[in-house]
């Protein structure tokens, strides 16, 4: 029975040495949007509420549309 069960060390050494993903593009992305919520929110005098659309479009870009507004 307890040869059916996995080394628990050799499993932790396989995940430490397993490639990292890169994330810089994600947290680019995310300081972007922190950004542009503060530039709202000054432009407009205080807090905001925001919608957003997306789409596909034919050539495969994928776009995201923010309207901000004054929340009242």
């Amino acid at each position: 029975m307890a040869e059916d069960k996995p080394d628990m060390s050799a499993v932790m050494k396989a995940v430490a040495e397993s490639p990292k993903r890169d994330n810089s593009v994600y947290h680019k992305a995310i300081a972007e949007a922190r950004q542009a919520f503060e530039d709202a929110e000054a432009a407009l005098g205080g807090p905001v509420e925001v919608r957003t659309k997306t789409k596909t479009k034919r050539n495969g870009d994928y776009v995201v549309k923010w309207t901000f507004r004054r929340l009242d």
